[in-house]
């Protein structure tokens, strides 16, 4: 491993302690958010379900904790029924099995997960809609509802199974499809100052853009910072599986735009194009989201530029470690103030699994984890 600050390995060692002593409760469950210092569990079909396998992953890869791995296969092996008998299986197929299947078979080779994530891999190809060169982001939430033209910006981190599908199978249509998204959202997403829509809307017929919506963001043309964040490691991906410069020149203007937002602490509101009289709680997901995307992106540009991203990282590990960690309370996450969903006021200041995740996947790669799950 690499060297690094004290703190890295402190929290390392904090995040093991805590995380064998909620798993005992969690087990191979789904949890989604916390509310009243406890994990809220989801269904196992909800687009949250791969994080808290992903995070047991990201532990057991150094721990070899045995206990740790059996939670993370009996949760795979409960996405099976989701893969085979659910209705509404969406974009977010790539978070569920990337982090359940994938990992499982990059870290033991196990041939079930692969055979999972593959199938996972032509499902989520399948919502490839040809004419306007984007992933499907849902079906319809209620009767009646047409959703067929709209894509999302989360929808960046979805890729990355299509792309170890082409590199597993030597099958190009998958890192095609994945490509002529990722082309898209370079068109259609980022705007010219970095900042990033949220939705995006098409004519699902003609492939016409018609409109950006604010989605989770406060409009259309704020900056939803969790999306920004997933612009930042969504597009690195893309160029780290494709070596196209354009996506690597993309993710580093949208950087410059997430970290010249970020107030002195470095863990970002919730948006960052608000008006003066709208309420801005930080969303520490997004902080631990975009420190992901920094870290990849500092070791895809030149050694000069580098630390820029580098250091900017590591600002908001640390900064979501000492400042809203919560290691030794009775609250079963272990990041604080995140912000799921403001313009529904659902979830707001609480942890997340997805926050948790990253903040975990950030310390790994800062123990000098290289090897992607993504």
């Amino acid at each position: 491993m690499t060297e690094q600050p004290l703190w890295v390995n402190e929290a390392w060692q904090k995040v093991n302690e805590k995380v064998e002593r909620t798993s005992k409760r969690i087990g191979a469950n789904f949890p989604h958010a916390s509310e009243n210092g406890q994990y809220v569990l989801a269904e196992p079909y909800w687009w949250t379900a791969g994080f808290w396998p992903g995070l047991l992953w990201q532990l057991y890869r150094e721990s070899k904790n045995e206990e740790l791995k059996m939670i993370a296969v009996e949760c795979e092996e409960k996405l099976d029924a989701v893969q085979h008998d659910y209705y509404r299986l969406d974009h977010d197929m790539g978070f569920m099995w990337t982090l359940t299947s994938v990992a499982h078979y990059k870290l033991l080779g196990d041939e079930n997960s692969k055979r999972r994530a593959l199938l996972a891999a032509n499902l989520l190809m399948g919502r490839f809609n040809v004419n306007g060169n984007y992933i499907r982001a849902w079906n319809p939430w209620t009767v009646g509802e047409d959703n067929s033209g709209v894509a999302i910006i989360d929808c960046m981190m979805n890729l990355p199974l299509l792309y170890w599908a082409s590199e597993e199978t030597g099958d190009p249509r998958f890192k095609g499809v994945a490509k002529r998204h990722a082309e898209m959202v370079l068109n259609h997403f980022v705007r010219s100052d970095g900042a990033v829509h949220h939705i995006v809307r098409f004519d699902p017929d003609s492939g016409e853009r018609i409109e950006a919506l604010g989605g989770q963001g406060y409009s259309p043309d704020s900056a939803w910072s969790r999306g920004n964040a997933w612009a930042i490691y969504g597009l690195t991906l893309s160029y780290h599986y494709t070596g196209e410069t354009k996506y690597l020149e993309c993710a580093k203007r949208v950087a410059h735009f997430f970290v010249s937002h970020l107030p002195e602490d470095y863990v970002p509101h919730w948006d960052f194009l608000l008006p003066a009289d709208v309420d801005s709680p930080r969303d520490s997901s997004a902080g631990a989201i975009a420190a992901c995307g920094l870290l990849l992106l500092a070791d895809k540009v030149n050694v000069t530029e580098a630390p820029i991203y580098q250091r900017a990282g590591e600002r908001i590990l640390e900064s979501l470690y000492k400042n809203y960690g919560d290691w030794e309370g009775t609250e079963e996450g272990l990041v604080l103030e995140g912000t799921s969903h403001f313009p529904e006021q659902k979830f707001m200041k609480n942890p997340l699994i997805y926050g948790d995740y990253y903040f975990v996947e950030g310390l790994a790669r800062l123990k000098g984890y290289k090897e992607l799950f993504w």
